[in-house]
């Protein structure tokens, strides 16, 4: 059913606690493809001039690249059939484009599961990105992060 799963990882522990889910279920859709994508946001308008940015961009470039290579490397000793892809963009707009692109069947995602204020202030990109993906979204809670945390 799902033949090209998303699993958007920005770095955290959190956000690879999705992780034994998309095993589970890329098991038991015959082994899909998983895509492991890593979001590299761009500095701020108000990043002072001083800054290159050029340099900072490749330095997170590089390192979102070794980050998914280690899980990438994980994941493909358990069997499935990974591939890494890192973009740059503000994370639940560039995950959406990236899905409808590459015409994706599932992503997964993990939230922190704020509500109120907290959810406002921090906003949620699992939120956003439930409102404009084209491909159904799988949000996984992870265990000790109950809501309003």
């Amino acid at each position: 059913m799902y033949k090209k799963i998303l699993v958007p990882l920005d770095g955290s522990e959190l956000a690879e606690c999705v992780l034994p889910h998309v095993k589970d279920i890329a098991a038991g859709c015959g082994g899909g493809q998983v895509v492991l994508l890593r979001v590299v946001e761009p500095l701020p308008a108000e990043t002072p001039p001083a800054v290159d940015f050029e340099a900072v961009q490749r330095s997170g470039q590089k390192a979102a690249e070794e980050y998914l290579a280690k899980i990438k490397a994980q994941l493909s000793k358990e069997g499935l059939n990974v591939e890494g892809k890192v973009i740059t963009g503000r994370a639940a707009d560039a995950i959406a484009d990236f899905a409808q692109r590459e015409k994706v069947d599932l992503v997964v995602i993990a939230t922190h599961g704020r509500t109120g204020i907290s959810r406002w202030v921090f906003g949620s990109v699992a939120d956003r990105l439930i409102r404009s993906s084209p491909a159904p979204v799988l949000v996984i809670r992870p265990r000790g992060f109950g809501a309003g945390r």
